[in-house]
């Protein structure tokens, strides 16, 4: 031990909650001691030591000296030595990050032989085939992880084996068998390698230390802790413990176990496990495992010592936990513990369940659920009343439907990803170095592998659908192909995939839309009960606003009005508005859209009847309702050579003209927003009109609507007094005629930097304040969001030259200070001044605390994310929201 620094811990020294120092694997392994469970016993070496050697390529000083120390305390325990030819140590070498990254980091198993001890340890067992098995696990795992010669090398070498013996399975050959392939192993080392395989066991163990070290960052791990916000600088700790083994024969076994199922959350023990295998075996896929049931049946005591040991430990964290085990000669010990990764439904059932079970509150039960989580909920499913024609069925291994196009390949499903295509990845089994495409795939596909593999893991984190273990579809890799029962499916074929039945369906299957669950009402019920901060709704369509009411929004913060000059019957009117030469031309196009409008306000009106509707008034530049220039080009040239088509050839180069003379070298900061209304006499005229006669008619008719008029893209106080002078003129000239009296707020958006330096002057005129993030973000940043997203902006995260994408995430420091000063400047002037946030952040649980923290009445996001908006905001009022179980 260097100094005052303690760099390796026993077992029997550490607990739960050093989890940062000892990584989460370290920390709970010495849990699980504390608390009496069957450990094999060894020493974690702290993450600080590995961060040391991240940023040194060394290890810390005195780090070496102190790992001997606690080897010797190790060996004198168990009365064995690393490398004793008469009674050998044999140990694993374990990654652990203080947050779970299951399958992205480095482990060596079976380390300490060599060709001396490989005869302690036959003696030891009295067992040569296990022995020589064991030795030929660890040449091939070492020398992958550690040496760098690739698994296929070996993979093929046995293979061969397996067929020159015509055995199907690995536990099919002999000991002879796997002696000769050990020294064909050391070949493949020396031939692959350029030398020989290192045979000093302490060598070994240094040799595989630095290995888990430098695994903390290789691109898989880097790649999955991108996906999830993890931080690069936690570190890896790395865990050096006694080897059991699990394949010592019939009475020995390995497994993977849930102390309640994490796909649905049910409240039984679930898992798989395999008689003589090592867990690798299990994690790998490599060998198709069965079910815990059937662990009761063929080894029944030792199953109920692991289900003692299941309800102790859940009952212990308070947590669902997912657990690995070893059962060596009929004794179980566990090798690991840790809060299960589980879908959306499981977590919110889980969660519900636990507090009628009094294991935890009401509090911690909100903690328990990443809002994120909540968008596998609120996706397309099968629908269970429709006959399907299913080809393959395979193992249920992560809920959800997904339709899209086969691939065999992870970096073409990245490529056509990309291109935006939907995809399902098809293999015979995933790895660590597939996570690429599954991140780019629709779902995962596989024909091997277990619920537990790593395809399994992985895409249920995601809240991806996944079937594993569809062992009847034979892949053909060469050929892009896969058969099932004589029917052929090629690379682009398109199937749809049910991870909840393990279902293959070829073509297209409709989706069918969720619906919110029972226990997701209990949860966003005691989310409601706690947050104080309202959520509403971006939408534009009945139809939106009455899906986000169903989700619980608890009105409109954003209805875009220039989704409704979109249709088919109303686009030619608004090209009429905008080109018009005169002003009688454009009132009469402005009096044919009035009433399309009207109408589709009422129906949102309708929808959120009692609710506050937000309406911006018309925002986008007006090119985006224009034809194309280079198209009028080309339709020009088409009918200048056309005999006969000179009248049609004359109106569209007059067409042509004026749609030029409307462009603008930078159309996002020219002509739209509160300028089209300033600019374009009776364009802010007519639309107040049709909200105001659409609140009319309905107040008639009983009912409530509230109005919020907002002007968008403000910067000066006078474009705001201007806008607002015809707003109210507007509004109350119908409100008079009809004789109807409808309350009515004028605002404005902030979505300007000098918006938010001035809101001060500005809320002496408005209302209420929506902060626009996107164009806040675009404008303070000085990004184009679409062209920062398709080209620089990958670079400066993959840099770390900003931290986060801050399209998906504000910009606390830049946008985050603009949005404080304005809030802060604007309730000096006005008091109630109503504040609330409609840019795509307002679904972010991240921007949604920051919301909540400065003050805002209210988050506004699309209707799908109000669920998750809800508990984002029940969140923030605990302090959790960066702190919910990943």
């Amino acid at each position: 031990m260097s100094g005052s620094t303690k760099y390796v811990y026993d077992f029997d020294e550490g607990n739960a909650k050093m989890k940062n120092l000892l990584g989460g694997k370290g920390s709970n392994l010495a849990e699980m001691t504390n608390l009496g469970l069957p450990v094999p016993p060894g020493f974690t070496i702290t993450t600080e030591a590995c961060n040391y050697f991240t940023d040194t390529g060394r290890y810390p000083e005195g780090l070496h000296e102190e790992i001997d120390v606690h080897l010797a305390k190790l060996e004198a325990r168990l009365g064995k030595k690393l490398g004793n030819p008469g009674n050998p140590l044999l140990v694993s070498v374990r990654s652990g990050a203080p947050i779970s990254m299951p399958g992205m980091m480095d482990t060596v198993l079976n380390l300490g032989l060599n060709d001396e001890s490989l005869q302690g340890l036959i003696a030891q067992t009295g067992d040569e085939r296990f022995a020589y098995d064991a030795y030929r696990r660890f040449i091939q795992m070492f020398s992958d992880i550690v040496l760098e010669v690739k698994r296929s090398f070996f993979e093929e070498e046995l293979t061969r084996k397996k067929q020159e013996r015509g055995v199907g399975l690995d536990v099919e050959l002999t000991a002879k068998d796997w002696k000769e392939l050990v020294e064909k192993f050391k070949a493949i080392v020396k031939e692959r390698g350029g030398k020989d395989f290192p045979g000093a066991p302490r060598e070994q163990l240094d040799l595989a230390i630095r290995a888990v070290f430098e695994s903390w960052g290789n691109p898989r791990a880097k790649l999955y802790r991108k996906t999830y916000d993890i931080s690069d600088s936690l570190g890896t700790a790395v865990n050096v413990q006694t080897m059991v083994f699990g394949n010592m024969g019939e009475t020995s076994a390995t497994g993977v176990c849930f102390s309640r199922d994490p796909s649905t959350g049910q409240r039984r023990r679930y898992g798989e496990f395999l008689i003589n295998a090592q867990g690798e075996d299990v994690v790998a896929g490599i060998r198709t495992p069965h079910s815990m049931d059937q662990m009761a049946e063929e080894l029944p005591e030792v199953y109920a010592e692991l289900e003692a040991a299941m309800e102790k430990l859940e009952r212990h964290y308070q947590d669902m936990q997912d657990m690995e085990f070893t059962v060596e000669r009929g004794k179980l010990y566990m090798l690991q513990t840790r809060n299960g990764k589980r879908t959306a439904a499981a977590a919110l059932r889980i969660a519900v369940e636990m507090v009628e079970e009094g294991l935890i509150d009401k509090k911690v039960a909100l903690t328990r659920i990443q809002p994120e989580q909540l968008d596998q909920l609120l996706h397309p499913r099968l629908d269970p009343e429709r006959d399907y024609e299913v080809i393959v069925t395979g193992l249920p291994a992560s809920p959800g439907a997904a339709v899209g196009k086969v691939v065999f390949d992870c970096d073409a499903a990245e490529q056509k990803s990309q291109a935006g295509e939907k995809v399902i990845l098809v293999r015979y089994e995933t790895t660590p170095d597939d996570l690429h495409g599954i991140i780019a795939a629709q779902g995962v596909l596989t024909s091997h592998g277990g619920m537990t593999s790593h395809a399994a893991v992985v895409a249920r984190g995601m809240g991806k659908p996944c079937i594993a273990g569809a062992e009847a579809m034979k892949i053909n890799m060469q050929e892009h192909i896969f058969e099932v029962n004589g029917l052929v499916v090629r690379e682009g074929d398109v199937i749809t995939i049910d991870g909840a039945s393990g279902k293959v369906i070829l073509g297209e299957a409709e989706l069918i839309e969720p619906r919110v669950d029972k226990n997701l009402e209990r949860i966003l019920g005691w989310a409601d009960e706690l947050r104080t901060m309202k959520v509403r709704t971006n939408a534009d369509t009945p139809e939106d606003a009455r899906r986000a009411r169903e989700f619980g929004a608890e009105g409109i913060g954003l209805c875009r009005t220039e989704h409704m000059f979109l249709g088919e019957d109303r686009l030619p009117l608004v090209r009429d508005m905008i080109l018009a030469e005169t002003d009688g031309e454009r009132q009469e196009a402005l009096n044919a859209l009035e009433p399309k409008l009207r109408e589709d306000f009422k129906g949102i009106f309708m929808a959120m009847d009692g609710l506050p509707v937000t309406i911006r008034l018309l925002d986008p530049p007006l090119h985006e309702f224009l034809p194309n220039l280079m198209d009028l080009r080309v339709e020009m040239e088409e009918l200048k050579h056309t005999p006969g088509e000179r009248a049609d050839f004359e109106e569209k180069e007059k067409l042509y003209h004026k749609v030029r003379a409307e462009h603008e070298v930078n159309p996002m900061l020219g002509m739209r927003g509160c300028r089209v209304g300033i600019s374009i006499p009776g364009v802010t005229r007519m639309q107040v009109q049709a909200i105001m006669e659409a609140a009319c008619d309905l107040r008639h008719e009983g009912l409530d609507p509230h109005v919020e008029i907002m002007v968008p893209l403000v910067g000066f106080l006078k474009e705001l007094q201007a806008e607002k002078e015809e707003i109210i003129a507007a509004a109350e000239k119908v409100i008079g005629e009809r004789c109807v009296t409808i309350p009515f707020t004028v605002g404005t958006m902030i979505e300007l930097p000098r918006a938010a330096l001035t809101a001060a002057e500005i809320a002496t005129e408005a209302q209420f304040f929506s902060f626009g993030t996107n164009d806040l973000t675009q404008t303070t940043l000085g990004f184009s969001r679409d062209d920062a997203e398709g080209k620089f902006l990958p670079i400066y995260l993959s840099k770390g030259i900003l931290p986060y994408n801050p399209f998906a995430t504000l910009d606390f420091d830049g946008v985050g200070k603009l949005m404080k000063m304005a809030a802060a400047a604007g309730r000096e002037v006005r008091h109630d001044l109503k504040l609330g946030i409609c840019g795509e952040h307002g679904g972010d649980p991240q921007s949604v605390r920051f919301c909540y923290e400065m003050g805002l009445d209210y988050v506004s996001c699309s209707p799908f994310r109000v669920p998750l908006a809800r508990l984002a905001a029940a969140q923030a009022v605990l302090g959790k929201v960066e702190d919910a179980t990943k």
